[in-house]
């Protein structure tokens, strides 16, 4: 695995800029060291975090909005406050309900994230 080093130490979210990855999705990357990411992700009301899977591990914890998430075939409504976990290669998507703001950790660091 490539090494992409560390993020500053203070990551001001008015300092970083949104990434559009999607038809009414963006993300901004918060903070992060080969172990780890931090990912602010901004939906829409009806944007869609298409089903995918990838080896790293994953927790999101639901900032504000609304979210049909599907974890492994299996769908739950997710609200402000609650969180999902999502093993290493196991399908997974969400659909935004409500306007809203993921907050998504990743281990080891996304590099198809870094460009």
């Amino acid at each position: 695995m490539k090494s992409f080093g560390a993020s500053k130490e203070f990551l001001l979210d008015a300092d970083q800029d949104w990434e559009v990855v999607g038809e009414g999705v963006k993300r901004k990357i918060m903070g992060y060291d080969d172990k780890i990411m931090l990912v602010k992700v901004l939906f829409d009301e009806g944007g869609i975090g298409y089903e995918h899977e990838h080896y790293h591990s994953q927790t999101t914890y639901v900032a504000s909005g609304e979210f049909d998430f599907t974890i492994g075939g299996k769908t739950k409504t997710v609200k402000e406050g609650d969180s999902v976990y999502i093993p290493p290669h196991v399908l997974h998507g969400a659909t935004c309900t409500k306007k809203g703001i993921l907050i998504d950790v990743f281990s080891p660091i996304r590099e198809d994230f870094m460009q």
